[in-house]
């Protein structure tokens, strides 16, 4: 049914995207079987993900497959001077051995075997399609929504102290060394998602079944409704509202950018001059620049990676807190996102990850309550974004802190609730030392 459920919504995705004159989900993917993938590095996690259901044999096997496949895709490309000029000249060799195996699970396995390794398949390709789908909602969202609400959010982040402003004069002093340290890591973020859930489906080929929840789950439900909140909370950034967009960051990036968007700012304000405090209005803007700001999904993600790295080892618990405060700077500090969107995220993240895990062990009343709290404080977060946004600026000393303390409380409220779900481990007790008998 899930199956059935997401390839309909596939369909649907590219149909929307054709109507634009967009290529969709599906053909963006279908075009990287032969020609360079826009991410290498995404394809090979999605085909790691996808090895957790095969035994050592043959995942040594799968790899030298895709090696070699990539190599003989280069030789090829090199024979005919077929340069690379947008995406990696690697990961074509993933995608072979991904659908390889479902090929080899519909006609080479029967029964449990089958299904496993389809579950494997699924899971890999999944990720892969999350990121395609992501990719085709950005590009409607820049067509369906020509106004954006930028002013509104800019005027309510008043009230925390215009964070995207500081932070990113903060990131501009670093120059090129820490815009690009923080840009691989902002890019690279569902890679860092596989990484922790290797190591939650570490298991899955000793005992052939996936554990109940697991992170990819989490990204997923989250790339999937986060777009939908785009279109009725269009904003497109700072740097690109009050700057000169990917402009601001041309000296120093290593990679390409996007087309100026200077003339369509409400001012060069971004990152020296807060905007002044005004009646916010709809403001019109172009129709390349993704309005993918409320909530951040960046945050989102990066936040559900913090969670699920808490019971792995501690390089592990190392890993997630970094890459959130790494993702928390580089959102700010690019000037992607205001400080209210990365509020929403939190918020976000915590009452789908709720909801998930309500529906793994079965819903009851302290799931339900955390779930309707949750999604209680994401709605009134957004409506006192559209409505309040002078009022909140005004008062900053009431709203900023006010703001801190809904998220706190979701938090916290996340916290106590789901901590006694998980499974206790009694603790095994020492022997009492007897005395030496005298």
């Amino acid at each position: 049914m899930a199956g059935v459920v997401t390839l309909g919504f596939l369909i649907a995705l590219e149909f929307a995207a054709r109507r634009y004159g967009l290529p969709g989900p599906i053909a963006n993917q279908a075009r990287e079987v032969i020609f360079a993938p826009k991410s290498g590095f995404l394809l090979y996690a999605g085909m790691a993900l996808m090895m957790v259901v095969l035994t050592w044999r043959q995942r040594f096997i799968a790899v030298g497959a895709a090696i070699g496949i990539d190599v003989a895709f280069f030789g090829v490309r090199w024979a005919v001077d077929a340069k690379v000029t947008d995406g990696h000249p690697f990961g074509n060799g993933a995608l072979w051995v991904i659908l390889g195996c479902a090929v080899i699970a519909l006609t080479r396995r029967t029964g449990r075997e089958r299904v496993l390794l389809l579950k494997g398949v699924g899971l890999g390709l999944l990720l892969v399609a999350g990121r395609k789908t992501g990719d085709t909602w950005l590009l409607i969202t820049s067509k369906a929504r020509p106004m954006v609400l930028d002013q509104y959010v800019a005027t309510a982040d008043h009230a925390l102290g215009d964070p995207s402003w500081l932070v990113g004069r903060i990131v501009t002093a670093t120059g090129a060394i820490g815009f690009n340290f923080l840009d691989i890591v902002y890019g690279q973020l569902a890679v860092a998602a596989v990484i922790v859930a290797l190591y939650q489906l570490r298991n899955v080929a000793v005992e052939r079944r996936f554990p109940g929840h697991h992170l990819v789950r989490t990204f997923l439900v989250i790339g999937l409704l986060g777009p939908a909140v785009y279109m009725i909370f269009p904003v497109v950034g700072p740097v690109f509202a009050y700057g000169t967009g990917a402009e601001h960051w041309a000296a120093v990036s290593l990679w390409s950018q996007t087309p100026p968007s200077g003339q369509w700012a409400v001012a060069d304000l971004w990152p020296e001059t807060p905007p002044p405090i005004h009646t916010p209005h709809h403001m019109p803007f172009d129709g390349i620049t993704p309005r993918n700001c409320m909530p951040s999904l960046h945050t989102a993600w990066a936040t559900a990676i913090f969670i699920h790295s808490r019971k792995g080892p501690r390089v592990l618990r190392f890993a997630g807190t970094f890459w959130l405060m790494a993702t928390l700077s580089a959102t700010l500090g690019f000037g992607y996102h205001y400080g209210a969107d990365l509020i929403a995220g939190v918020v976000f993240t915590l009452t789908i990850e709720a909801a998930l895990r309500s529906y793994d062990r079965g819903w009851d009343r302290s799931g339900i309550q955390l779930v309707a709290y949750g999604a209680t404080v994401f709605a009134a977060l957004l409506v006192s974004y559209r409505y309040l946004p002078l009022e909140m600026a005004k008062h900053p000393w009431v709203f900023g802190p006010l703001l801190m303390l809904v998220m706190t409380s979701v938090i916290y409220g996340y916290v106590r609730t789901v901590a006694p779900w998980e499974p206790r481990t009694a603790p095994t007790r020492q022997p009492e030392s007897q005395p030496e008998p005298v």
